[in-house]
């Protein structure tokens, strides 16, 4: 890494949570840091430059020093998100009612095969998160496509006709908050949603796993608005766990008698210390995820005023949800050209292209905003010295 303070120089004007050294960060051996070469400023996958949660190293280091690294069992992790839910939402959950998966797209390849049959229809919401197309695909259905509005947000009417098309017996797979808008849908929006879904025939699986990260408004659970929806949680996304995964499924109150017919091998694989890891972060990382959200909302805040003192000709609507900022870059590379590969041929700096996010991510670029202020100004200084 170069710039940005330097090998072996403290990340200045770091507050809270990004207050890791350069020399820190690049000694990780995660995707973010070894992908690119070491002059690149990663901003792409879904990583954040923090520390861990001080009762997480303290839980996985107990377990591992006492050969506690077996399979899962018992609901002490469901017991620990109920938990977290009550607190952060007032939503109320039986953990006896949820299913152990291996991650959240794991859970909703399960849920898609239970819902669908070969060959079915699965609606989607583009541009929205890349593996939503794989899943779909590994699953053997068909891509339903019902893009956003101009607003970013669920677009009603096309929605319907996306349900309509796709027919009864079919899957619509909800990003809630979405990503990459980090829009957050409302609990009028969703009602809407639960309408038009009983009426063509239609359940509905949302994909929750950024909902602990609102920075603007109030998260509402998919499943206390539809009943007979499902819910994909886990506390990778909100704690920086993603290398020790582990997920919920979470039934609404009508679709719990649905999970009966789900095969048994649907949790295989799910990790033991990933529980352990995810259940101390629930129960003790509240304090460590109130000052998260405080430096994420002085990220967005930071971005926003560089975006408009150097790079106007960008557009961008802060996201509501998520670290993730979603940029409109048509005015600001050639025409014609992939603005991500362009960004990191010419300034170094790597985002998430796109187009991997559905056609209506053309022009596009989302950028991961969960890095030190120094980081984040350089990458932008990168991106505005080289724009033609």
């Amino acid at each position: 890494m170069v710039g940005a303070g330097g090998r072996g120089s403290t990340v200045a004007g770091v507050t809270g949570a990004f207050d890791l050294t350069l020399p820190e960060l690049v000694s990780r051996t995660s995707a973010k840091w070894t992908v690119y070469p070491p002059d690149v400023l990663p901003l792409w996958v879904a990583e954040m430059d923090v520390r861990p949660v001080p009762a997480v190293v303290e839980a996985v280091s107990r377990a591992v020093a006492a050969g506690d690294t077996g399979y899962p069992g018992g609901h002490a992790y469901a017991e620990a998100y109920a938990a977290f839910a009550a607190d952060r939402w007032g939503w109320s959950l039986d953990p006896a009612s949820m299913r152990r998966v291996p991650d959240v797209l794991t859970g909703i390849a399960e849920l898609i095969g239970l819902l669908t049959a070969p060959h079915g229809a699965v609606v989607i919401n583009p541009p929205v998160y890349p593996p939503f197309f794989s899943v779909i695909e590994h699953t053997g259905r068909r891509v339903v496509p019902a893009p956003l509005g101009a607003d970013l947000r669920l677009d009603l009417a096309v929605l319907a006709e996306a349900f309509e098309q796709a027919g009864p017996g079919s899957v619509y797979l909800l990003c809630h908050p979405h990503n990459p808008t980090g829009v957050l849908h409302t609990p009028v929006e969703l009602a809407a949603v639960g309408a038009l879904a009983r009426r063509t025939g239609i359940r509905v699986v949302a994909d929750e796993i950024h909902a602990a990260l609102v920075l603007d408004g109030t998260f509402t659970p998919t499943t206390t608005v539809i009943p007979d929806a499902f819910a994909l949680h886990s506390a990778s996304k909100t704690f920086n766990l993603a290398g020790l995964p582990s997920a919920l499924l979470i039934p609404g109150p009508d679709a719990i008698t649905d999970l009966t017919r789900m095969s048994p091998f649907a949790g295989h694989g799910s990790s033991h210390l990933g529980g352990i890891a995810q259940g101390a972060a629930l129960r003790h990382g509240g304090p460590w995820l109130d000052g998260l959200l405080d430096d994420l909302r002085a990220n967005a805040a930071l971005l926003d005023g560089l975006l408009t003192r150097l790079l106007p000709a960008a557009s961008w609507t802060p996201p509501q949800a998520t670290y993730l900022a979603w940029l409109d870059l048509h005015r600001v590379v050639p025409v014609g050209v992939d603005p991500a590969r362009y960004l990191l041929e010419h300034a170094r700096v790597a985002v998430n292209s796109g187009p991997t996010f559905g056609a209506e991510g053309t022009g596009f670029v989302r950028l991961n905003a969960a890095t030190s202020p120094a980081i984040l100004t350089e990458a932008i200084e990168r991106i505005a010295a080289t724009a033609p």
